[in-house]
């Protein structure tokens, strides 16, 4: 009965047995095929299984596993017969509707054949694998991987498996088959279950083109061969998991699944996502989503969610993705949503949160809200989203205050007067951040700098500048543009980060603002548009020159206007003696056209430091740094304003009429001598020799005879620029010498530093012009020192050292415009009684006395007044308490008492 069966399928089988010259090659499927083979010319009683195992394909595992391993190796001659034999295979799937496959074998001439068979002849005879093929989601590699259907009845033998491919580059819709020798072989990896991985590299550009390939299979001799199989490797594309899989609870309650697309993916992916819930009702749910996120509705505290997402491609074949790693949430018993909150001074933001306590949701009417378990927050801050949902809003915010370890306020959701551990993180910043922009001198680059010692620093938080350009100028209100682009800061050494911007468009309007980033959130500082053109920092002014003007005697600084910006300047100037520090004075010049200004300045004799800036004239921009300094070279501006004082010293006899007087005068101070004095000159005047000059060189001393009745002498000082102009004359006469107008002269010492000298003057006819005083002390060999006095004084202080024990000789010389009057000559200090000497001394001495013996005085009195007071009416009776004194007239006997006193009255 068996064999009228086997040769039924054998007619059958040499019935369709056609000779073509093309193989059909089967095209591989996204999801799991099979591979079954089997010997051309064996017989099939001996591969057949018993019928009561044929019914039930499902229990063929063990018995395939016994037998047809039993039948290989009962006879190692029959091994060695198939060993020269080629198995048929055919490919086939379970979602085939024919439960047909082809069978391909090479017959002796080498030619190919194709017959059709039921695939339960191959699954019940032959040996049989599971093979699923996809590309590999970095889009690089072609996988084919390989398992056995049953136990392998080969694995005592040798096994190996090789896969033969060719990847065309120009593609047909019935391709002919390639020469053997077109293909090109890779051995697959096996292990020691003769699982089998084999893996085929695929250049990028093709994976549209057709891949051809075929398996060969070898186990101790025996070769399966697989029929030819056709894929477009696009088709078969796994993606990579999805990655970034995690979970949030949203505002309003929900849990948020979300994740990311893997990378190398040329197409949109479809996800399924399967997530379980563990509370008090299970509940499981598988969904496909076409979105990288998916709202699950209806979170409960206490609860444990278990989440997985695979992806496959959206539209077009495609095989799924390996699922994710489980992630998993376990909510607590309050939750909070959001948990955080990041936001800006002046914001409003709000939480929400359900209170679940011993297995039990609290009402949301029973919830009330604390801050930092230290204030409760007002009930019109609540609301009531739900039955189980409460809500509190916060209201324009001011920046949170750190407390030792904690930048964040902590709020908590409380059961009426019970509260739990938990709570939700309030972050407040002041993200009021300046940025200050400017352009250079060049208009090349424009340096942006900011700081963030302004603001609270938050702790994993990252800060960058943002920007967008419009195409010109500014808004009149600057907004945050949803376009916009990074730029590059770095931290400086003060503390400020640097941003520059090369190259620059004048004109466009720079839109800009500091972007917080944290995982919480990002902030936005207020932003701030900056045009270019409008923060520019000249360059400072060139060729700044610094003099004193000739015969004028102003100070002039002259400057170059810098190149950029063309816009119209004003400019600052500053200077000052030239020194270490110095006192810097300023000025302005508005007048764009200016490239000089004259300054007076009091000392004309000195070295001035000058520098000069610039600035926009309509006020933008910034002021250009200050020049290099220059400085002004001390010269002669005119002639001296005045000769030097000079007087004289008399040698020899005075009887004679021939004596040497030696002159001297002071050195001219800058101010007079404007601003050197390089000789002095002695001019003569004599009636019989007339006039003559003497030049001195830069000496203060000068000796010459007086033999004329009357000789006149003047000093001139000489300068680069001529002689003094005003000068003082002195005349030495002889008969002007014996005038005698100085009546009494007194010196009376104040202390070791000044005496007052005092004179009385008689009337006389001549002109007198000024004293001068000369004094010096006996002991001692000291010069002779002397000052001029105006004509007007009659007392004068003079400042020198004075020694009481010493002796002095003090002389006033009256000088006329005709000479030298005689003089009054004391050599010791005046002895008047003291009431003189007081007044001579000045008032300055007594009057403080007096005031403060007058403070003292009227202290007394206050005091003394105050006493009286006490006394007097501590003896006056009260009337309201003493019947006696009822009725009785004080006044009257106060103005008795007033009488009796002889009119002194005491008045309080």
């Amino acid at each position: 009965m068996v064999c009228q069966k086997f040769c039924v399928i054998l007619l059958h089988w040499e019935f369709i047995y056609v000779i073509t010259a093309f193989n059909l090659s089967y095209t591989i499927t996204p999801w799991r095929f099979k591979l079954s083979c089997m010997p051309p010319n064996t017989t099939y009683d001996y591969f057949l299984l018993p019928a009561e195992v044929s019914k039930n394909t499902s229990s063929l595992n063990g018995y395939y596993d016994t037998a047809v391993e039993a039948k290989f190796n009962s006879s190692g001659t029959y091994f060695s017969d198939l060993s020269k034999t080629t198995f048929h295979c055919c490919f086939w799937n379970e979602q085939d509707i024919n439960k047909n496959c082809s069978v391909h074998a090479d017959n002796i001439e080498g030619k190919t054949f194709a017959s059709t068979v039921n695939f339960l002849v191959f699954q019940q005879t032959g040996a049989n694998w599971n093979i699923q093929c996809w590309m590999k989601g970095g889009l690089k590699l072609f996988i084919c991987y390989m398992e056995p259907l049953f136990k392998n009845p080969f694995k005592t033998y040798n096994f190996k498996v090789h896969l033969l491919y060719v990847l065309p580059e120009v593609l047909e819709d019935s391709p002919l088959v390639p020469q053997k020798g077109s293909f090109q072989i890779v051995q697959c990896n096996c292990s020691v279950h003769e699982c089998c991985e084999c893996l085929v590299p695929v250049p990028t550009t093709k994976l549209n083109n057709t891949l051809l390939m075929y398996l060969k299979i070898t186990s101790g001799g025996i070769i399966f061969q697989s029929p030819l199989m056709s894929v477009h490797p696009i088709n078969v594309v796994k993606p990579d998991p999805p990655v970034g899989l995690h979970t949030e609870i949203t505002d309003d309650g929900n849990l948020k699944i979300s994740w990311s697309s893997p990378p190398w993916v040329p197409f949109p992916l479809q996800y399924q996502v399967k997530y379980s819930e563990n509370s008090t009702i299970m509940r499981e749910v598988d969904q496909i989503v076409w979105a990288t996120s998916l709202l699950v509705d209806g979170v409960l505290p206490g609860a444990s969610y278990e989440v997985r997402v695979r992806g496959k491609r959206l539209h077009g074949p495609g095989i799924w993705s390996d699922w994710t790693t489980p992630h998993t949430l376990t909510t607590q018993d309050v939750i909070y949503f959001p948990p955080k909150i990041l936001t800006s001074v002046g914001s409003n933001v709000s939480f929400h949160c359900i209170y679940k306590n011993e297995d039990k949701i609290v009402s949301s009417k029973k919830i009330v809200w604390w801050m930092n378990l230290a204030e409760k927050i007002s009930q019109s801050q609540y609301n009531v989203v739900s039955d189980h949902i409460s809500k509190v809003t916060f209201p324009n915010l001011n920046a949170t205050k750190p407390r030792g370890k904690f930048t964040y306020d902590a709020v908590y959701c409380c059961n009426e007067h019970e509260c739990h551990h938990r709570y939700a993180e309030l972050y407040v910043i002041d993200v009021n951040i300046k940025i200050s922009c400017e352009t250079d001198g060049y208009l090349t680059k424009m340096t942006c700098r900011w700081s963030t010692n302004t603001i609270q620093s938050l702790v994993g938080s990252t800060l960058q500048l943002r920007y967008h350009r419009s195409s010109l100028y500014c808004s009149d209100i600057p907004s945050i543009h949803p376009i916009s682009e990074p730029k590059d800061c770095h931290l400086q050494r003060d503390g400020f980060y640097e941003c520059i911007f090369q190259p620059i468009f004048l004109l466009s309007g720079y839109t800009m603002w500091i972007r917080i980033n944290h995982s919480l959130g990002s902030l936005d500082s207020p932003p701030t548009c900056v045009l270019p053109d409008s923060v520019v920092k000249p360059l400072p002014p060139s060729s700044v020159k610094a003099e004193i003007t000739v015969k004028v005697g102003l100070l002039k600084i002259s400057w170059e206007k810098p190149v950029f910006p063309e816009n119209n300047l004003r400019y600052q100037i500053r200077y000052g003696l030239r020194g270490k520090e110095v006192q810097w004075k300023m000025y302005e010049v508005y007048d764009a056209k200016s490239k000089s200004a004259s300054l007076p300045v009091p000392d004309l004799c000195t070295v001035y430091a000058v520098q000069v800036r610039c600035k926009r004239l309509d006020g933008l921009g910034y002021w250009s740094n200050w020049s290099n300094p220059a400085y002004t070279v001390v010269m002669d501006i005119k002639v001296p304003i005045r000769g030097p004082e000079f007087w004289r010293i008399l040698n020899g006899d005075i009887t004679k009429k021939e004596r040497n007087v030696t002159l001297l005068w002071k050195p001219l101070m800058k101010n007079d001598s404007l601003c050197s004095v390089r000789r002095y000159v002695i001019s003569h005047y004599t009636s019989r020799n007339g006039t003559w000059s003497e030049d001195v060189g830069n000496h203060t001393k000068f000796t010459f005879l007086w033999t004329e009745q009357a000789h006149t002498v003047t000093v001139l000082a000489i300068n680069s620029i001529g002689a003094s102009f005003a000068n003082f004359n002195l005349t030495f006469s002889w008969p002007m010498s014996k005038v005698n107008i100085v009546q009494s002269l007194s010196a009376y010492p104040l202390n070791s530093s000044c005496v007052i000298l005092s004179w009385i003057l008689s009337p006389c006819d001549y002109n007198l012009m000024y004293f001068i005083v000369e004094w010096k002390n006996l002991n001692e060999d000291d010069e002779i020192k002397w000052l001029r006095i105006p004509s007007s004084f009659k007392k004068y202080y003079i400042h020198d050292h004075f020694i009481p024990i010493e002796k002095y000789q003090f002389s006033l010389y009256p000088i006329f415009m005709e000479g030298v009057g005689k003089p009054k000559i004391i050599n010791s200090f005046t002895q008047d009684d003291i009431e003189k000497h007081q007044n001579d001394a000045g008032l300055y001495v007594i009057v403080p006395i007096i005031i403060s013996s007058s403070i003292l005085l009227l202290g007394t009195l206050l005091i003394s007044h105050q006493r009286m007071k006490k006394l007097f009416w501590e003896d006056v009776p009260n009337p309201k308490n003493c019947s006696w004194a009822q009725g009785l007239n004080f006044q009257k006997k106060m103005s008795g008492s007033e009488e009796l006193l002889g009119g002194c009255r005491l008045n309080w």
